[in-house]
């Protein structure tokens, strides 16, 4: 119980009495000779002071012992409370109503302008927290600052705010053991708000979309709900502004980091290429001039410089390929002459393999760019070559349904799980039982599937553990480009 809040009610009782009694002996001693009327109105004066400057229950106490006093002082027979004229009872008791009615009227008029001036004073408050939020930099955290200009600007005891993004907890002023940690977080997950009048203590969830940011919790001071509700969205604008910030500062540095890489390639590709040429340059002028007995190794350094050339090339291709330079250069091509040139492209790899051709009768045209189509089938068949049984044959197959050309390469190797099968074609992953046993970065069926996806087809792949894995490609045949061009 509140006592003091008693105490202060009490004291306002005491005063309306004693107001009551000083206006009471006034008249009855001090000026006796005064009319009826007159001491009705000063007992109404007085009521409504009462009602103006403490509330509607200490006007209707002013309002009963003004009449009582009236009565039992001013109305014959005096000191008694029996009226003999029943017009005095009438007069009365309009009194008694009009101090009544007046005291409500008063005090509604009085609540009305308190809670004006609360209005204001809030609106203003919420004016200047709006403007320091928007001040919030990156030399603390932001649901610190959060924190600490809430309590700058409303004046209450303490607020905590929990940024869910983050995992972070800020806590300012003295709102230390008042809310657990766990009560603030299950606010932000679970996006519920509460109210303790008694603790003074409210807890929202912060959030402008679906999904909270965090939660709030101020503990002490005197905020209307609709302040609150303003203070909570405001913090979530922040709080939301911060992230998109972040990830916008993110992006930028993973363009520019994008940005680097491609021309820190460009620089490696001239550096590997200048030694290329020359070993090449060198390699032909020794065939020519060189006994018959060492033309054979000169050749093998001539074949391997194309090689190295080649997959410096490649490496770059597919670089740019992964920082999203794809332009596409789409004609009609063969099936046939893209599988092929990615045979004769990779030929010295496959000189040990057997690989089976099997396209469907009269296959048609597709539309491809024929360098990243090629690079797709290489691609294709370099992973078939890694992880395929060198004893059995590389298929690769060709055939049309539903306006799309679908090619596949199919190997007999351990296969892949259902489980990664759904995460193959990501970025930089592999499957953990031969990440250790065979190199690569895992970029390449990532950057197979960009290729594809750029030509309008989808990639996928079919495999059982144990029995191999075929992956394939769809791609539109050539009659439609025809048709959109129309």
């Amino acid at each position: 119980m509140n006592y003091g809040k008693l105490i202060r009610v009490l004291a306002r009782l005491f005063g309306t009495l004693l107001l009551i009694a000083v206006i009471t002996a006034f008249y009855f001693q001090f000026f006796p000779e005064a009319n009826s009327t007159t001491i009705a109105l000063t007992f109404l004066l007085a009521t409504l002071g009462v009602a103006t400057a403490w509330g509607l229950v200490e006007a209707i106490v002013a309002s009963f012992a003004g009449v009582l006093c009236f009565n039992f002082f001013f109305l014959p027979p005096l000191f008694t409370l029996y009226l003999t004229d029943t017009r005095n009872w009438v007069a009365l008791f309009a009194f008694l109503v009009t101090a009544v009615v007046a005291s409500h009227l008063s005090t509604s008029a009085k609540q009305r302008a308190l809670e004006a001036m609360q209005r204001r004073d809030e609106m203003e408050r919420l004016y200047e927290l709006s403007r320091v939020l928007m001040l919030v930099d990156e030399r603390s955290t932001t649901a610190g600052q959060i924190s600490q200009r809430i309590v700058q600007v409303f004046a209450v005891d303490g607020v905590a705010v929990f940024d869910r993004g983050a995992d972070a907890l800020e806590k300012t002023g003295a709102i230390e053991g008042v809310i657990s940690d766990t009560r603030l977080r299950d606010a932000a997950l679970q996006g519920t708000a509460f109210h303790d009048p008694e603790a003074h203590l409210s807890v929202l969830p912060l959030r402008l979309g679906r999904d909270p940011v965090g939660s709030l919790a101020i503990y002490g001071g005197v905020i209307s709900d609709t302040a609150m509700q303003a203070i909570a969205n405001l913090a979530a604008i922040v709080m939301e502004r911060a992230l998109a910030e972040t990830a916008a500062r993110h992006m930028e540095a993973a363009r520019q980091n994008e940005a680097m890489k491609s021309t820190l390639l460009d620089a490696l590709a001239h550096e590997f290429k200048t030694p290329l040429t020359s070993i090449k340059a060198a390699a032909s002028s020794l065939l020519d001039e060189r006994p018959v007995a060492q033309r054979e190794l000169v050749t093998i350094i001539e074949e391997e410089s194309d090689r190295l050339d080649f997959l410096v090339s490649e490496t770059i291709r597919m670089a740019r390929i992964e920082g999203g330079e794809i332009k596409l250069q789409r004609q009609p091509e063969h099936v046939r002459d893209l599988i092929d040139s990615a045979l004769q492209k990779l030929r010295i790899l496959l000189a040990d393999r057997e690989v089976k051709v099997d396209l469907a009768a009269n296959l048609p045209k597709v539309v491809a760019d024929a360098e990243l189509i090629g690079l797709t089938i290489r691609q294709l068949l370099t992973n078939a070559l890694k992880y395929g049984d060198p004893e059995a044959p590389i298929v690769i197959r060709g055939e049309a349904a539903d306006d799309m050309v679908t090619v596949s390469v199919k190997d007999f190797g351990p296969g892949i799980s259902s489980k990664d099968q759904q995460r193959i074609f990501e970025k930089y992953y592999r499957a953990k039982n031969r990440a250790d046993r065979i190199p690569g970065t895992g970029m390449g069926l990532a950057i197979a599937r960009n290729i594809v996806e750029a030509h309008g087809g989808k990639i996928d792949v079919k495999s059982t553990p144990g029995q191999g894995s075929e992956f394939f490609f769809t791609l539109p045949i050539a009659q439609d480009l025809a048709q959109e061009t129309a």
